[in-house]
């Protein structure tokens, strides 16, 4: 809330620091209200997740909920009513949500919560699995001297 001033007045991006995604950062589009948000499949220890998702429109009501990724863009309005201080951005979402101010899109893509030490290494573990599997690169050979 102390950096807002700093911010202007264009949307800017926010990503959780608990997070790893290969979500492609180019592509997040400019909110036309307060909001965008980047939702994924409902991990294990957040099964009912957070939103549901119709037609680009993020809503606090609905069935089919998705998990918030800890990907938005924001525009500093959403935070016009805020006091100095910690406080969570899930209130301001929602309510954002009920004035319809809030899109999204689901994220298929590869996304995990790596907010605890045994999730952190659960990734390290599959991430080295993967290099591990990879083919070694080919080395470059040097060349004689034709002549």
């Amino acid at each position: 809330m102390q950096a807002l001033p700093l911010l202007g007045n264009d949307p800017f991006i926010v990503i959780n620091a608990d997070i790893w995604c290969d979500y492609p950062l180019q592509q997040l589009p400019q909110p036309e209200g307060l909001a965008h948000l980047v939702l994924v499949d409902n991990p294990p220890q957040h099964a009912m997740g957070d939103f549901s998702l119709t037609a680009g429109q993020i809503t606090n009501t609905g069935s089919a909920r998705l998990t918030f990724s800890g990907i938005s863009v924001l525009r500093p309005a959403l935070f016009q009513d805020c006091t100095p201080g910690r406080f969570s951005l899930t209130p301001l979402l929602r309510r954002a949500a009920d004035q319809a101010q809030v899109s999204g899109e689901h994220y298929r893509g590869r996304w995990r919560d790596i907010g605890t030490v045994q999730r952190l290494q659960a990734l390290a573990q599959e991430l080295s699995a993967t290099l591990d599997a990879q083919p070694a690169p080919i080395q470059p050979q040097s060349c004689p001297n034709q002549e």
